[in-house]
């Protein structure tokens, strides 16, 4: 089956209620024509893991202001003040995690783990109702794995078979997020023919990926 469809086609398979990983860094790596076809599209009720909220209108940050989501799980908000204000007023639920926990937690998920210790968070906040494990004298939080229904991630490079190269910073979340999911869409900058990415140059394998949109210049 040919991994490279319309648009359309590939948010038809994104429905209300999902929960949905979106790979980025303050917007850079967003699959931003996919997210602005969510939008038109309206779909809502949705669960958000992701690094960040963007801004108001940049990226995922977008997707906040049309107030597509009732759960966000993120590292931070600093930058898009509207996430602040669904999350004062009580309309949407955001669960803050530490940045490197949030990236270990969609790893482990991806990797078929049952969670991990971490020290981070011990005598805060975020410890609350998480179990607490002893070793060699120091408390670890247990963390728990993430993973969603679909993961909407975007690569620099993408050739018809899936494989993926993310150029610079853009890698970011992206590559942690394609296993972590049981339905990947990627976005493609450029599409190209299956043997144009060097095999070392690939970051995430092609057998991650379900379906392939974009590439147009």
């Amino acid at each position: 089956m040919a991994k490279v469809v319309s648009i359309e086609e590939a948010i038809a398979k994104v429905h209300d209620g999902m929960t949905v990983m979106v790979g980025g860094f303050l917007g850079c790596g967003n699959p931003h024509k996919i997210i602005d076809a969510l939008i038109e599209k309206g779909v809502k009720d949705l669960t958000l893991i992701c690094n960040d909220t963007s801004f108001p209108d940049n990226g995922i940050g977008k997707m906040v202001v049309a107030k597509q989501f009732k759960k966000i799980i993120v590292s931070h908000i600093g930058t898009n003040p509207e996430t602040g204000r669904q999350m004062n007023t009580g309309e949407t639920e955001v669960v803050l995690v530490p940045q490197g926990t949030l990236a270990e937690q969609v790893r482990a998920g991806g990797s078929g783990l049952g969670g991990f210790l971490t020290p981070t968070g011990v005598g805060t906040e975020v410890e609350a109702g998480k179990q607490k494990i002893e070793i060699d004298g120091k408390t670890y939080l247990l963390e728990l794995p993430l993973r969603a229904d679909v993961a909407l991630i975007a690569g620099s490079k993408v050739d018809k078979k899936g494989n993926i190269y993310y150029n610079g910073a853009t890698r970011n979340f992206n590559a942690l997020m394609a296993p972590a999911a049981d339905l990947v869409i990627v976005e493609a900058e450029e599409l190209v023919e299956v043997g144009e990415i060097h095999p070392n140059d690939v970051m995430t394998p092609g057998i991650f990926v379900d379906c392939i949109v974009g590439g147009e210049k």
